[in-house]
């Protein structure tokens, strides 16, 4: 059955017009770089997540001037613990290209907005429509799924035909009016009532159109990716401490995971890790505690670390023998970019200390 584009959009934006959700931090004045910069915060990552991070980075970057002019430390601060840390970076840089060679004039085109890091067709598309109402396609998780349900579209989304055939469907669906109310509805419907587990769907404007319903399993569409065992990585961090708040933190490359944070220094291995103390350190390390494994996942594999803890005596400054190392103050931290299995272990590290001294851990000012 061919769907009406125009009696689809009018159902879908009725609905979100009674139910969508309309006081998200980002739709108060929507701007194409207040847009753009919650648009990357939500890739991958849920609305209840991202508001407080978001409130915090526009308290801070209120403007892409603000943003580009910044210290990319500064801006992996503010995103430390939402993950996938290539969007910060993306952001960071793409705020500079447009400063530098636009004279801070944010694109309002779909290929010059697609030219910068990060920033692909859908959220191209979401960012010049929700910002500026023009009428573009957007193809994000949550519409990627209302699509595959309504029309019944076999296969993977991430399979180039699958993709190809939604791309399709959003192209033709999307009004060429009102489609900032449109494609936000899409959104919240997909994550709203077409969820992807437990989808409601007898409150769902489209449920009399719907294949997937009427062939009485939603859940079946869209399939998932098909599964691989996620392979594990081991890695031992070293907590180098001086007794006294002060941790030895290194910066990581600017490619790979954590890219551009600052983090402990690591090694793959106990062997490694203990042939690599006596090497650098010397006699200064006066206790080594061995902490137990702990697991942090990623998309493509599990990074068992474990954590080494070494006391420092005498003179710290000795193993400050390059660039890229600092003394970190865990009492008053600066602000600087840490993964988030990096803070716990450096709050583990702290409540540990503080819990066999009678005075405060730290007492460094």
């Amino acid at each position: 059955m061919r769907q009406d584009p125009r009696q689809f959009a009018e159902r879908i934006i009725t609905w979100y017009h009674r139910h969508g959700r309309q006081d998200l931090p980002w739709q108060q004045d929507p701007t194409p770089y207040r847009v753009w910069v919650s648009e990357i915060m939500l890739q991958q990552t849920q609305v209840t997540t991202v508001i407080p991070y978001y409130a915090r980075f526009m308290q801070r970057f209120p403007g892409l001037r603000q943003l580009a002019e910044a210290e990319l430390d500064e801006v992996l601060h503010l995103w430390s613990g939402l993950g996938y840390y290539a969007r910060a970076r993306n952001l960071h840089r793409a705020a500079r290209t447009v400063l530098d060679e636009q004279a801070g004039r944010f694109p309002a085109t779909l290929e010059s907005l697609m030219a910068l890091p990060g920033i692909g067709r859908s959220t191209a598309g979401a960012i010049l429509s929700l910002a500026l109402e023009q009428p573009l396609p957007i193809l994000d998780g949550n519409v990627k799924r209302v699509l595959a349900r309504c029309f019944a579209v076999p296969g993977w989304p991430g399979k180039a035909d699958v993709q190809k055939r939604l791309w399709s469907l959003s192209e033709r669906l999307t009004p060429p009016t009102r489609t900032r109310a449109y494609n936000q509805a899409m959104m919240d419907l997909g994550a709203t009532l077409c969820r992807r587990a437990n989808p409601l769907c007898d409150a769902c404007p489209l449920m009399r159109q719907c294949r997937a319903r009427a062939e009485g399993d939603p859940g079946a569409y869209p399939q998932a990716k098909p599964r691989a065992q996620l392979p594990s990585r081991k890695v031992v961090m070293l907590l180098i401490h001086d007794g006294r708040g002060r941790l030895l933190l290194e910066a990581r490359p600017q490619s790979g995971i954590w890219g551009g944070l600052w983090g402990l220094p690591e090694y793959t291995d106990r062997a490694a890790a203990e042939a690599g103390l006596a090497a650098r350190f010397g006699e200064v390390s006066q206790a080594i505690d061995w902490w137990p494994q702990r697991r942090h996942t990623f998309s493509h594999f599990h990074l068992l670390i474990t954590p080494l803890v070494v006391r420092i005596g005498g003179q710290p400054e000795c193993v400050m023998d390059g660039d890229g190392r600092v003394w970190y103050n865990t009492n008053e931290p600066d602000p600087r970019g840490l993964a988030a299995p990096v803070s716990r272990l450096i709050e583990e590290l702290k409540q540990r200390l503080e819990e066999r001294s009678d005075e405060p851990y730290g007492g460094m000012r």
